[in-house]
């Protein structure tokens, strides 16, 4: 066989042996030998492969395949600008810790620099945003059995480097694949044994070994400690939680931390938000696990010279956007120092004024008028059937769920809080329910609907997944309306520059592509709509500035209620 078609074949035997199950791709000339393995490898029943017309929102689909299963999903593309749309998904998984592998064709060397048609240079086409890459060497004839190792080793590192099986730091691995024509199988049998042989029983030809590693223990835990959980791995956050609830600590944590659950405080944002109330009840430490990047008042308490910051990591990558952290370990362990007392009543009074807070939000989003954006994303999520996976759109409705949902320990809830961009997040949503193995549903705004249109098609022959996509339409860019750029003084500019209507139909828009759509305007509707199964978009009609009034009032009635 070719050597183009030899490379494929191995790396993508390489791929399945190293635990690939998923596989995304964007068609194109030159990485049509690998396109075809992985067709083949979908036929013999190996893996799912996921096709896509749009390189972003193959990057996206992949990075949710990826975050849901937690196994390395590469994204295939030909060579230049198709390498170029990966990016923002690189950057994500970057952020994220998320095992994302771009395989990027490419022309090879004698091509580059040259002007020759559709070729950029790639190598380090992401810099920093890898945890690895390779220019991997042009497939050559008569060296097969040099090359079946380089390949099979070059695959196996790449995987376990994404998975972060010796680092401890999961995140995307770039493969340049430079590949010389011919491109398409000479129509011999592809037998990959004599010098194209793998290891035996299918193992892979490196495989990462267990590693045990103790984790740290800040000394002398204070009495008032509070535990804040933002965005990261699960395990990590559910484990932090679990921590917590053993020795009396309240926490405040974000939707996608893993620990959001019954145990969580609900409203913490806005409770963190009330200054008197805070004056005394103020921590002595914090405890932070993963990233908090939704809440301006968590960040403040992480400001705050007077309380100790201790962040706890799953990886040598830790947050401290504040700069306020006093200590830094990969984990943390057991409860507080031997003879420390835990303050009589420290707990109690968080749950009890969380409840306050709870009970204000609920009276206040009764009487406001319509299906509210704050009350859709409340009633979503005590909508959802146990079991259910949502994935959150960044700007406003992650954090009107993390201000005013209350928490739930049987969901599964995603979000891209990496880089917290609102592209691709249709494409996460539909990778991440591919997965999933049950009804997903997700959470995002109009704009950010819009913003990954593509996201919607499906490739021909692949299951539909079971996605129902909520968005709150306030036709534009409505969180605007609730930062400084929405005050009055801004009024002459705001509609053109940061509202950016867009006039649109989302229902007729979604049914143009395929899926079933509807709009409501209920709660009673809302229910109903939820309950019918996907592929679906439901459209809620919201106003931007009704929205960024109530938000005022939600603060205000948080203040009332703890006066």
């Amino acid at each position: 066989m070719n050597p183009a078609t030899a490379f494929a074949r191995v790396l993508v035997d390489e791929l399945l042996r190293g635990g690939v199950t998923h596989a995304v791709l964007s068609p194109g000339s030159r990485s049509a030998p690998v396109a075809l393995a992985l067709a083949d490898a979908e036929r013999a029943g190996g893996l799912r492969l996921h096709v896509r017309i749009d390189e972003r929102t193959a990057g996206f689909l992949a990075l949710g395949l990826a975050k849901a299963s937690g196994r390395p999903v590469p994204v295939l593309t030909t060579s230049g600008t198709a390498a170029a749309h990966l990016h923002a998904a690189v950057l994500e998984a970057d952020a994220s810790g998320v095992p994302l592998l771009a395989l990027t064709a490419d022309r090879p060397p004698e091509l580059r620099a040259t002007g020759a048609n559709q070729t950029i240079e790639q190598a380090g086409l992401y810099g920093g945003a890898v945890r690895g890459a390779a220019d991997v060497g042009v497939p050559e004839a008569g060296r097969e059995q040099a090359q079946n190792r380089y390949w099979r080793s070059l695959v196996a590192k790449a995987l376990l480097t994404a998975r972060g099986a010796l680092s401890t730091d999961p995140g995307p691995v770039h493969l340049n694949l430079a590949l010389r024509e011919p491109l398409l199988p000479d129509g011999e049998e592809v037998e990959l044994d004599g010098p194209w042989a793998g290891r035996p029983d299918g193992a892979p030809w490196t495989a990462g070994r267990p590693t045990t590693s103790g984790t740290s223990r800040p000394a002398d835990w204070r009495q008032r400690t509070l535990v804040v959980l933002g965005d990261g791995p699960s395990s990590w956050g559910r484990s932090a939680a679990e921590l917590a609830a053993v020795n009396g600590w309240p926490v405040v944590a974000e939707p996608s931390s893993g620990g959001w659950s019954a145990g969580g405080l609900r409203s913490g944002a806005l409770l963190l938000g009330v200054q008197d109330w805070l004056a005394d009840h103020r921590p002595d430490r914090v405890v932070v696990v993963g990233r908090p990047t939704l809440s301006r008042p968590v960040n403040a308490l992480l400001a705050d010279p007077e309380v100790e910051v201790v962040t706890t990591t799953a990886s040598p990558r830790w947050g401290d956007a504040a700069r306020g952290s006093a200590s830094v370990g990969l984990g943390f362990s057991g409860g507080p120092r031997e003879g420390a007392i835990i303050e009589t009543g420290w707990a109690a009074a968080w749950q009890e004024a969380a409840a306050r807070v709870g009970a204000a939000v609920d009276a206040l989003l009764g009487t406001a008028p319509g299906l509210t954006a704050a009350r859709l994303a409340r009633d979503v999520v005590a909508a959802l059937p146990r079991d259910a996976l949502l994935m959150l759109g960044s700007s406003t409705p992650v954090r009107d769920v993390d201000r005013l949902a209350v928490p739930r320990c049987d969901l599964t809830v995603l979000a891209n809080r990496g880089v917290a961009g609102i592209d691709g997040t249709i494409s996460t949503a539909v990778g991440a329910a591919a997965v999933h193995g049950g009804p997903a549903f997700a959470l995002m705004g109009d704009l950010t609907f819009l913003h990954d249109l593509t996201g919607l098609l499906l490739g021909e022959g692949e299951p539909a997944p079971d996605l129902t996509v909520v968005v709150p339409d306030n036709d534009g860019g409505g969180i605007f309306a609730q930062l400084e750029p929405g005050e009055d003084r801004h009024a002459r500019d705001y509609r053109r520059v940061f509202g950016t209507p867009h006039g649109r139909d989302l229902v007729a828009v979604a049914r143009a592509l395929g899926w079933a759509a509807t709009r409501v305007d209920s709660a009673e509707e809302l229910t109903g709509a939820l309950s019918l199964g996907g592929p679906r978009v439901v459209v809620v009609r919201t106003d931007q500035r009704a929205e960024a009034a109530l938000g005022r009032q939600l603060r205000e009635a948080a203040a009332v209620a703890l006066s």
